[in-house]
């Protein structure tokens, strides 16, 4: 962990959100309710707030134009950290806060690395989660190396909103191009620059010519493209926005399909246009005929945390232990989630309300205790939801007389037809509406309630085993205080017990953690014995038993051993069911704790629509890789689907090695409301962290060409991207949320779902074969084992992806598919190629299950049938040795020379012209 102890810890604001959680909308061709905010770790400045409102108004002329007159920015919310000083200026805010933020401005994910970026990791043309800018970009320190930062906005606007890629690429920065000769990866392909090596050392600059690598017929890995400084082409936004001529988002006209950029590979070869036009937001809208008023701005200041808890105590509360479960996860959430300084009060609800606890402040453990002491001990009435809504706004009031800001932690377990009287009332209070909804008959008016407020809303069942309220009380951690000071879980787990009366395990506790470290054990019948045990062998003693609410806990003073605890557990009834819940905060306010954040796609899905489970794992903002992570994802019937996720670049992962681990999800059994659950566990050796910039970045812009010289900028710290730190042993587990499901048919369900699509063919070659690889899908997206592959070759991108039944068909009578997730390898030779003037052959694959569903086709995956040649001005007069070619092989294959070029991964075949002796 010492890696990060010389990095400003950062709040980490945003990292997976919520699905649907920015509260952005389109109104007239106006974006509004827009949240920027600027993280506590950032000094007190305020021309930072100037130089956002700056930055805004610029993107929104540029943005205008454009888009051809359809889009602009109306009004933003500026969030200012509590630790800024005051200003009459500042309101407090409503229900912005940093989960729902659209733009951060923290310090450089990586020391001296500034480039702005976007947090995306779903398809093309799906939303990102949020863009990051650094103080520094802002304050125009980094212009030169990126740009103006409107225009900056502009670009990473594009990714957010509309889930385009960037135009170039910096892990294959050159390519071969149908001229015969190596371009910059760019769009437009009208870019003009030079391609050079640029070196300084000891004060003195030496340019030269880029030279051929001999191994990839590309230029070297020292050569960078340098852009004219006066250039008259218009695209395109996502290549350089910085060129003073772009102006324009490439389009179907100015689309360079050949280049390896992220647009092409994510989004099929369309241009960013056309992805753009394609947008809800695009059909929504016609252009302006007159220009748009300038953008609107509220700096909103965060202050301190109020929470009012509104707890039903009606009768249905008695069946099923509900009351009690209630009490033991509100305790939990007393004792251990709600931070010091926070403003805590209580109502309880049935068919009226009644305050039992006005705003305390919690500064010691005695403030908790007096909120505990008032939870309620026996059920009774009927249910009224907005009785005890309207009670807790009036709690609130009496510290403030406005509710912005503000919390209400509802949970319920009964229906309230009367429920939505109050919707109108919650809306325009200001107040934020956290839901659990405990059963399967908790009131969807209270979903509609929290959605609008910006509010997390949780479904828990009724099965005993299941630790899901304390969880959901455990995830209502505020959305605006500081990492370092959050609650985090490290281990929840429940066991029903018959014949053997032990529940025996092991919880690990990191260095990133261990402060304020708390053990909760609960159970049905009677006490357990309990028997804790820290690294070193300690027995752990001391337990506080809470005879009346069947639970038992420990805090751990100071900070906690780092390593292995054990516990056991020996239940006293059967059946008993025992769980265990362990949370923890961060060691050290310097380093920033490992954690895992995790979502479903959609709060809402009908049959047979697929849904991708997400779970994010970084430390501070650098992705965990190599995690085992676990989904658990219960209906309310209690049925539970375990799904391993993945972080390998194939069917629901977006990107390999990015931290973000997915997985499909299409197992329903029933309609009605599913929640989720996540694990993660780093074993030794095998998690890591990986130092390597973001990906949807703004291009860094090395220098300019200026009258045929290079005027360069600062060099930006380079970074090993193959750096990786393993980490020692960790646990984390992290609520989902809630989301439901309609339209689920009797089962056993049809099948409707095809394999997924292929993302990452690759090839190598091996003497006279192509040899492809790629992860195997499944029967049902990635899950299972296809029954076929067909895989096509053609001389047309265009073609192999708009036609493909029409390519050239490759004999894969020997393939024989794979499980799921498993590498795919098949060699094939080129044969049957007829075209004298191709310069490029496609290679594309689908998959047939055993209903005879079909894929999507493939990446495509390019062979280019030339030495490539560099341009005039940049070879140079001695370029490197390329091996002379082994002619004791004769292929039978004629082409001269294939140049398997593959995106992401370029390889060379040599092959021999057919020869008679």
């Amino acid at each position: 962990m010492g890696l990060f102890r010389g990095f400003v810890f950062l709040l980490v604001l945003c990292l997976l959100h919520q699905s649907n959680t920015s509260f952005i909308k389109l109104n007239n061709n106006g974006f509004e309710d827009i949240v920027i905010v600027i993280d506590p770790s950032v000094p007190e400045d305020e021309k930072i707030i100037e130089q956002i409102e700056d930055m805004v108004t610029t993107a929104s002329t540029y943005l205008f134009e454009a888009t051809e007159k359809r889009f602009f920015f109306k009004n933003v919310s500026i969030l200012i950290p509590e630790n800024w000083k005051e200003n009459p200026q500042y309101k407090r805010p409503k229900h912005e806060n940093y989960k729902h933020a659209d733009v951060i401005v923290a310090p450089p994910t990586l020391p001296g690395r500034d480039e702005p970026y976007t947090k995306q990791f779903t398809e093309c043309g799906e939303k990102g989660e949020y863009i990051h800018f650094t103080p520094d970009l802002l304050l125009g320190k980094k212009q030169n190396e990126y740009g103006p930062p409107g225009k900056l906005f502009v670009h990473e606007w594009a990714h957010l909103r509309w889930g385009v890629f960037d135009e170039y690429n910096e892990d294959q920065p050159f390519y071969r191009a149908k001229s015969k000769k190596i371009e910059a990866t760019r769009c437009s392909a009208g870019i003009s620059g030079r391609s050079r090596v640029y070196k300084c050392q000891g004060g003195s600059c030496l340019s030269r010519a880029c030279r051929i690598d001999s191994t990839t017929k590309l230029y070297e890995k020292d050569c960078q493209f340098f852009p004219d400084k006066v250039q008259t082409e218009k695209a395109s936004i996502m290549f350089m926005q910085s060129i003073d001529s772009v102006v324009e988002f490439c389009n179907e006209k100015t689309h360079n399909q050949e280049a390896p950029s992220l647009q092409n590979i994510k989004c099929n070869f369309r241009s960013t246009w056309e992805v753009i036009s394609n947008s809800e937001d695009f059909k929504n809208t016609i252009p302006m005929v007159t220009p748009p008023p300038p953008p609107v701005f509220s700096l909103l200041k965060i202050s301190q945390r109020i929470v009012c808890l509104v707890l039903d105590k009606s009768g249905s509360m008695e069946g099923k232990d509900r009351l009690n479960r209630m009490n033991q996860a509100a305790k939990h959430f007393l004792l251990q989630t709600v931070e010091n300084g926070s403003w805590v009060g209580m109502v309880h609800f049935d068919s009226t309300a009644t305050v039992v606890n006005k705003l305390i402040q919690i500064k010691s453990s005695d403030e908790r205790n007096t909120l505990m002491a008032g939870l309620p001990t026996y059920p009774r009435g009927g249910t009224s939801i907005c009785s005890g809504i309207k009670y807790a706004f009036q709690v609130i009031g009496e510290l403030h007389s406005q509710l912005d800001g503000s919390e209400v932690l509802l949970l319920t377990d009964g229906e309230d037809n009367t429920a939505s009287s109050c919707i109108d009332e919650v809306k325009q209070s200001g107040a934020i509406v956290h839901f659990i909804a405990l059963g399967r008959d908790a009131d969807e008016a209270v979903i509609e309630m929290s959605k609008i407020t910006g509010g997390s809303h949780f479904y828990v069942s009724d099965e005993a085993q299941n630790n899901g309220l304390i969880d959901a009380f455990g995830a209502l951690t505020s959305g605006n205080t500081d990492l370092s000071q959050k609650s985090l879980q490290l281990e929840s787990k429940g066991l029903t017990l018959n014949s053997n009366p032990w529940m025996n395990d092991t919880v690990i506790i990191d260095s990133t953690v261990g402060k304020d470290t708390f053990f909760l054990i609960t159970w049905n019948s009677l006490p357990p014995s309990i028997s804790l045990w820290d690294p070193s062998g300690t027995i752990m003693e001391n337990f506080t038993v809470d005879a009346t609410s069947k639970m038992a806990y420990l805090s751990i003073p100071g900070t906690a051993k780092v390593g292995t605890w054990a516990y056991n557990l020996q239940a006293k009834a059967n059946p008993e069911t025992l769980t265990i819940t362990v949370t923890s905060r961060a060691a050290n306010s310097s380093v920033p704790p490992i954690t895992v954040n995790a979502k479903m796609d959609k709060d809402i899905n009908s049959f047979p629509s697929p849904m991708i489970v997400y779970a994010e794992i970084l430390q501070g903002y650098v992705p965990v890789l190599g995690a085992n992570v676990t989904a658990f994802i219960e209906s309310q019937n209690g049925h539970t689907e375990v799904l391993e996720l993945l972080d390998n670049g194939a069917g629901a992962d977006s990107f390999k090695n990015d931290g973000v681990y997915s997985r499909y999800f299409t197992a329903y059994t029933e309609n009605g409301r599913y929640s989720l659950k996540v694990r993660a566990h780093g074993g030794a050796n095998t998690a890591r962290l990986r130092l390597r910039p973001p990906l949807n970045r703004a291009a860094y812009i090395p220098g300019w060409v200026v009258n045929g010289e290079i005027e360069a900028n600062p060099p930006r710290p380079e970074i090993d991207e193959d750096t990786q730190t393993i980490l020692e042993d960790f646990s984390r587990t992290a609520s989902g949320g809630a989301f439901v499901v309609s339209q689920v048919p009797s089962l056993p369900l049809p099948d409707q779902y095809p394999p997924s699509q292929i993302t990452d063919l690759d090839a190598t070659v091996h003497e006279d074969k192509i040899i492809l690889t790629w992860t195997a899908p499944g029967d049902n997206f990635d899950v299972g084992k296809v029954q076929r592959y067909i895989i096509r070759i053609s001389g047309s991108i265009l073609d192999l992806r708009d036609s493909f039944d029409d390519a050239l068909q490759v004999n894969t009578t020997d393939l024989s598919p794979k499980e799921a997730n498993s590498k795919e390898s098949f060699a094939f030779k080129p044969e049957n190629i007829s075209e004298e003037n191709a310069t490029h052959i496609f290679i594309a694959i689908k998959s047939i299950d055993k209903s005879n569903l079909t894929s999507k086709v493939s990446n495509i995956a390019q062979v280019t049938l030339f030495i490539p040649q560099a341009n005039p001005d940049d070879i140079d007069p001695t370029p490197t040795p390329t091996p002379t070619p082994d002619k004791s092989h004769n292929s039978g294959v004629n082409i001269s020379t294939l140049v398997l070029s593959v995106i992401g991964s370029i390889v060379i075949v040599n092959f021999i012209l057919s020869t008679t002796i």
